[in-house]
């Protein structure tokens, strides 16, 4: 066994992964949920692994109290250019979180998502990580 194997075998990818910085999901390829961090169960209020087996899109719904509002279309195209070019894609854009029934909370994120590709080279899972940003950022990233 090498050194970077057997340092590979000590590490708790599973407590790495609940404790990473930002709130990162993993889709398969289908864009359902399969894993969530600790920060996004309790950003997003949904603890307890209510979302696992969820499409992210019927999880998390555009607000349809606002027209204005496209993070599921941009998210769409996001995920669908990471699976076609094998590529992380990185993207600025408003996708307000539900509060309860009819309760939407705009938020503003910076998303990065990353391609895991298993041993065929292609897409086997998504990583999605997302940074809250300032309202203004965002618009001068648009």
């Amino acid at each position: 066994m090498t050194a970077r194997a057997a340092a590979r075998a000590q590490v708790d990818f599973e407590q790495v992964f609940d404790r990473m910085p930002g709130l990162c999901l993993v889709l398969d390829i289908a864009f359902t949920i399969v894993a969530q961090n600790e920060e996004h169960a309790r950003v997003t209020k949904t603890m307890g692994g209510s979302i696992l087996g969820q499409s992210v899109f019927a999880a998390f719904p555009d607000n349809p109290d606002d027209s204005s509002v496209n993070g599921v279309s941009l998210l769409r195209a996001s995920l669908l250019k990471v699976l076609k070019l094998r590529q992380p894609d990185v993207l600025a854009l408003r996708y307000d979180i539900k509060q309860g029934p009819g309760r939407f909370e705009v938020r503003h994120w910076s998303v990065t998502n990353v391609p895991i590709l298993g041993e065929d080279g292609y897409v086997q899972w998504i990583l999605i990580r997302a940074e809250q940003r300032e309202p203004q950022a965002d618009r001068m990233k648009s």
